[in-house]
């Protein structure tokens, strides 16, 4: 009789703290700019990705892949989405994660339609002013400024326990994509020093 008792005890111990465990969730979602854009024609609108680019895309299939997402949010530009496409195409062995196009013109809606998401773990690429907006809304602060022109490796890491009784918990982080300085930017460099030493050699030769 006391070995029954204790069994049924243990069973609805068991049930009730699943129960406990079970009334919270957690969402991350990963927040991150386009990267490099080519501006050699400078007149171009909807610009491609720069190699420099592409090459910063590629590095988010170990940065931000290891987060496993389920879900890849970009606007409908061409730099937003060639950003996220490798991760896209990789992330998953078995079939290529769907580009969802969002309006990054209604942040707040869109902040909420993701904070309602089923989705363990989302990625939303934007620009260097929505990006930080939208984290903003999600962190519910005012802390996260624009990003300069030329920045494009900050990584926001947004992770929100929501709870069935109580307020949800967010907690934020700030990572970078790995490069610490972009092929463009080299490639600038180095084209500079080599008309800077055109230039002296034909000042010296006059």
């Amino acid at each position: 009789m006391k070995i029954l008792f204790f069994l049924l005890f243990g069973l609805c111990f068991i049930g009730s703290g699943s129960g406990v465990f079970a009334q919270s969730r957690k969402l991350t979602i990963i927040l991150l700019r386009h990267a490099e854009k080519d501006l050699t024609d400078r007149n171009k609108s909807n610009p491609e990705l720069s190699a420099a680019g592409k090459a910063r895309a590629e590095k988010l299939i170990e940065t931000v892949g290891r987060y496993k997402p389920d879900l890849i949010y970009s606007t409908y530009y061409k730099r937003t989405r060639a950003t996220v496409l490798p991760l896209a195409e990789t992330v998953d062995a078995r079939y290529r994660i769907p580009i969802r196009t969002y309006d990054f013109d209604n942040l707040e809606e869109f902040a909420g339609e993701l904070l309602k998401s089923n989705a363990r773990t989302i990625v939303v690429v934007g620009h260097n002013n929505t990006t930080p907006e939208l984290a903003n809304l999600l962190t519910k602060t005012d802390k996260y400024k624009d990003l300069g022109e030329n920045e494009y490796d900050k990584i926001w890491v947004v992770e929100i326990r929501r709870y069935k009784r109580k307020p949800s918990k967010v907690n934020e982080k700030v990572i970078t994509s790995g490069l610490s300085q972009n092929a463009e930017t080299r490639t600038s460099v180095s084209v500079l020093l080599h008309c800077c030493a055109e230039l002296s050699c034909g000042l010296l030769q006059k």
